[in-house]
């Protein structure tokens, strides 16, 4: 039987197609299905609007799960799957705000240890395949869950449906580098692009000023750690409540390591067989993009095939001043591959391993410095650059395997970013 194939790079009949949808969501009762839950949110926006004394350090967000473009380093648009931010977007106003804004990564969810957090999730359709009903879930991997229900595997919680929206909750009660993802259909999800950047700072970064931290042995003996601020967005930072101060930091920021084969989400685009037995992620990315796009600050040019959305948010540029500690959340949800990771001329410390602080039973650190990780999807890792003593320059943090810095056909591109180190 010949497979049917539609030619969706004709932009007339993809408008027209995405217009009549658009028509028929305006006057469905979709929206009826569609419930925020945000303590202290009067308007269904995920934003609290009054304080609730029985929620004093939650945090709210809603997610919209649909389809989208990106743009490759190379010029080549791919069709892909994915979550974008609906966070302020009134309850009714969801799905049209949600419909290709795909996000690659999803937008990052960054929590602080002690926080409750009401994620709510809207599966608000594919635009470009209206043939495709797929549900979608949320998978926090790695992540201690109190109930199963909101773990987000299909077997065992609830899935989302097209129109609908549920409310996941947890008690964040363990720091460190994490990972979301979908997990229906997950090999194939996940390489359309269903996944995001997740992780939890320590509860430590908001001990009141002047406490002393030196319970544990320091890396560093002659080196007193002291607690500068009570607020966690000024002052000390630390990546693990470690209660020594080794893992202080200046400097985050998260890198997610993936990839894309393009001639999957052109299948998937034109609906045709999906090629699994063939997946090649010829698209080495960082944070959902290839060099020289890592370096970009800020988000990519918006896609005009997104109706001018940005899909491409999170950059992996690094900066920051000599002297200053520079915490890599390095994580991978790649579906095909190990990758390597090189920092070049910049020595790397291991602090921590899948959101688990490296020490030793008797409470000694087991940090260790290296030049290269090697990951495989689901692995996370919290790394710290001490810049004191490096001398000012760009530096590069790039994937040893050399094949993978291209962009499709064209060399030098792919997996690599730049550590600008200021004085």
């Amino acid at each position: 039987m010949k497979s049917l194939r539609i030619d969706n790079h004709s932009t007339p009949r993809r408008w027209i197609l995405g217009a009549f949808l658009m028509v028929l969501l305006q006057v469905a009762p979709a929206a009826a299905d569609i419930k925020v839950q945000c303590p202290g949110d009067l308007n269904g926006d995920a934003i609290p609007d009054v304080a609730d004394p029985e929620h004093p350090q939650m945090k709210c967000m809603h997610l919209g799960a649909g389809d989208g473009f990106l743009r490759m380093a190379d010029g080549k648009v791919i069709y892909m799957f994915g979550f974008g931010n609906l966070t302020g977007v009134p309850e009714g106003m969801s799905m049209m705000a949600g419909m290709l804004g795909a996000n690659a990564p999803g937008p990052t969810i960054a929590l602080d240890q002690g926080d409750e957090f009401f994620l709510t999730l809207t599966n608000v359709g594919m635009l470009v395949r209206p043939d495709l009903f797929d549900p979608h879930t949320v998978h926090f991997h790695g992540f201690p869950h109190a109930a199963a229900v909101f773990d987000g595997m299909p077997d065992a919680s609830i899935s989302v449906n097209m129109g609908s929206s549920l409310t996941y909750y947890y008690n964040v009660v363990r720091e460190g580098t994490y990972m979301y993802h979908c997990h229906v259909e997950a090999t194939e999800h996940m390489q359309m692009g269903m996944l995001g950047q997740l992780y939890v700072r320590a509860a430590q970064n908001r001990l009141p000023d002047g406490t002393v931290l030196g319970s544990h042995i320091h890396s560093n003996p002659d080196w007193s750690a002291t607690v500068a601020n009570d607020d966690p967005l000024v002052g000390d930072k630390y990546v693990y409540s470690d209660g020594d101060g080794s893992t202080i930091y200046d400097v985050e920021i998260p890198i997610q390591l993936g990839g894309f084969d393009a001639d999957f989400h052109d299948a998937s685009e034109q609906v045709q067989p999906l090629p699994f037995a063939l997946m090649n992620d010829r698209y080495p990315v960082l944070n959902g993009r290839g060099y020289p796009d890592t370096i970009v600050p800020g988000s990519l040019e918006p896609r005009p095939e997104s109706g001018g959305k940005t899909t491409q948010n999170v950059s992996a540029r690094v900066e920051a001043k000599v002297g200053d500690r520079i915490l890599l959340r390095i994580s991978d949800l790649n579906v095909t591959r190990y990758h390597t990771l090189v920092s070049l001329g910049l020595p790397m410390t291991v602090v921590g391993k899948d959101a688990r602080l490296l020490r030793g039973p008797t409470g000694e650190n087991m940090f260790y410095q290296t030049r290269s990780l090697t990951l495989g999807g689901g692995e996370s890792y919290d790394v710290i650059i001490d810049t004191t003593g490096i001398e000012a320059g760009t530096y590069f943090l790039y994937a040893g395997q050399l094949n993978l810095l291209s962009n499709g056909d064209e060399d030098f591109g792919g997996m690599m970013t730049e550590i600008i180190i200021s004085e």
